[in-house]
């Protein structure tokens, strides 16, 4: 996701009113923010720093902590720039957002210049705190390169984006490097790895769930040290005990110990709920009535007190559907996950097609392609470049149900914000995923504001709203289409002319729309429509050209769109085809009314 600031948000309130009211508010968060973090210098509390933070509620001045507590300790000793990396690992994902964290260092970036007045070594100082973010995964690989387009040539900010990425971030062993570099790497101010939390807290759940030792479990939460993530460990469980039915009330029961003893805050309590409430869709692909037990757990920990309901969004009701029980679900999502490695491996999209038609007539249930498609993106994700690219080459050749896709897409939002925390790019890979899949016409741009109406309010992830403006931009198409450096226009257009060659000498028309569909480019298919009616203008077996059109228009194959914008592409070079087809025009003419007589076209539609 981009988390760049807009010019906008770096301007302060002004003016009386509201904006006065805004203004007085940042300057009083700055004054407290000094205190918060002189006392943290002095006393190396974590927890109590993070309670200070919270207790300002101002998250989204939340920048300026991160700017004020970068810029402080890079003129301290090493122990505090230390801590001051720690702590904003603590905080990332619960107190400081994403968003915030990149904008806090965005600033700092901005005031290098200021900074080199007071500390000599500024530039240097402050590319280690930007590779030390980046290597704890609180600050995305691509601040350095969007960042580094806004600054100047002579910008101090730009020396110390290049020194983090040329002398620390490719330096060999850099990550273990950047955490040793201040004296770190070990005690309770470095920060847990959250693979590592977690599987503490699946530990401790398993070993409670075996033993029944309340008080001994109660211990080892404590003994985590990490009660900003305690939301964690109430999803953890509670899932466990939907997953477990005969645990149910040996893990509610700790739950209520720990939150009756103030161990787990009430809103860590809601929060972990909360979450579970937006991923209830997910979680019913493994367990079929999730909403219902789900729902029966909320209404237990309200009626024992230790919950409050209200503090929750209601749970929206499952949409009907074909009911597949939890043993089929699961065994097609492991073969859904053998069928997306082989693909990576083989690259071969008729197997895949094959395979997830088998399934389909076996079960038929339009989870299954859901749920194929959220596994497709998610293992995507985690891959490089050229596996998202083939990830979306296939999904644009399956041309599933779009309501199918949409309801992937939601699940894959709504799983975000737990997901990012391993992953700092998932939001903006997420996005890119959305922006392709309406270039390549798998959903249609209106279905963009279906899917974050489903997500959420206010598409609190930002996935929909950076979609839309990636499909805003100018040259939208061309540039998302190259985001994995999986599209070449040279390329294809050879390709294309290379197939219709071919259909030309052999007028397999089967074979041609076989070909057709393998480019798994739809969004370009306007580029078969104007060879064609080229090599019909020409001469050039008209009759066989214009079947093959309109095969793949009754096959849906090429869209309306894609047929006018085709025909406006021939519109606009018809000049230029003149100097070697003398009636060019009477020709196209002619070919562009039987097109609105064929119905490829509408009438009304005007042909630039």
């Amino acid at each position: 996701m981009d988390f760049s600031p807009s010019p906008m948000e770096d301007r302060p309130p002004k003016g009386g009113g509201e904006n006065g009211e805004a203004e007085e508010a940042l300057a009083e968060f700055r004054k407290k923010s000094a205190i918060i973090i002189e006392e943290y210098f002095d006393n190396d509390d974590l927890a109590s720093t993070a309670d200070e933070l919270r207790d300002l509620e101002m998250h989204s001045y939340a920048y300026y902590f991160v700017k004020k507590l970068v810029s402080t300790a890079m003129d301290r000793r090493d122990k505090e720039k230390e801590m001051a990396s720690a702590l904003l690992s603590s905080l990332y994902g619960d107190l400081i957002s994403p968003s915030q964290v990149y904008k806090g260092f965005h600033k700092l970036v901005e005031s290098a210049d200021d900074f080199t007045v007071d500390i000599p070594d500024a530039v240097d100082v402050l590319a280690m705190f930007i590779a030390r973010a980046v290597v704890d995964d609180i600050l995305p690989p691509s601040f350095l390169s969007k960042t580094a387009s806004l600054l100047g040539r002579d910008s101090k900010g730009l020396d110390a984006i290049r020194r983090a990425e040329k002398s620390y971030l490719s330096a060999p062993l850099h990550a273990e490097t950047m955490e040793r570099r201040w004296g770190g790497g070990g005690g309770r101010r470095r920060r847990n790895s959250v693979d590592d939390l977690k599987r503490r807290i699946d530990d401790l759940l398993i070993e409670y769930t075996v033993s029944g030792d309340v008080k001994e479990a109660c211990r080892c939460i404590k003994d985590l040290g990490v009660p900003h993530f305690h939301h964690e460990i109430v999803k953890r469980a509670v899932v466990m005990a939907m997953e477990k039915r005969r645990s149910e009330g040996v893990i509610m029961g700790l739950l209520k110990r720990a939150t009756e003893e103030g161990l787990i805050n009430s809103s860590q309590t809601s929060k972990g709920f909360s979450r579970i409430i937006d991923s209830v869709e997910d979680l019913r692909l493994d367990i079929p009535n999730a909403e219902q037990l789900l729902q029966g757990l909320i209404s237990k920990a309200a009626s024992d007190g230790w919950l409050s309901a209200s503090s929750l969004k209601p749970l929206r009701p499952a949409a009907a559907a074909v009911v597949v029980d939890e043993g089929k679900i699961a065994g097609f999502k492991k073969k859904a996950v053998a069928m997306i490695r082989e693909y990576f491996l083989s690259g071969d999209v008729s197997e895949v097609s094959c395979c997830l038609e088998m399934e389909n007539e076996k079960y038929s249930s339009p989870e299954l392609n859901a749920a194929f498609v959220k596994k497709l993106i998610d293992l995507a994700m985690d891959r490089k470049n050229r596996e998202k690219e083939m990830a979306s080459v296939l999904l644009s050749t399956l041309r599933l149900p779009s309501d199918d896709v949409a309801a992937a897409f939601v699940m894959l939002i709504e799983s975000a914000g737990d997901a990012s925390l391993d992953n700092p790019d998932l939001f903006q890979d997420l996005a890119m995923f959305l922006s392709r899949a309406v270039v390549d016409e798998v959903l249609a741009p209106k279905d963009l504001e279906e899917i974050g109406r489903h997500s959420g309010d206010g598409d609190p992830s930002g996935v929909i709203r950076t979609a839309n403006s990636l499909l805003g931009a100018p040259l939208s198409s061309e540039r998302i289409l190259r985001c994995w450096g999986g599209w070449a226009a040279e390329d294809v257009k050879w390709k294309i002319g290379s197939l219709l060659a071919e259909f030309e000498a052999g007028g397999d028309a089967a074979e041609a729309c076989r070909c057709i569909k393998e480019l798994g480019m739809p969004f370009f298919h306007h580029e078969v429509v104007k060879k064609c009616v080229v090599r019909m203008m020409e001469g050039r077996k008209e009759e066989r050209m214009w079947g093959l059109l309109d095969r793949c228009f009754q096959m849906r194959l090429i869209s309306g769109s894609q047929m006018r914008e085709g025909f406006g592409r021939v519109r606009e070079c018809v000049h230029d085809l003149a100097l070697d087809v003398p009636q060019a025009h009477t020709h196209f003419d002619r070919l562009l009314r039987r097109a609105h007589a064929q119905g490829w076209i509408i009438q009304e539609t005007h042909i630039n």
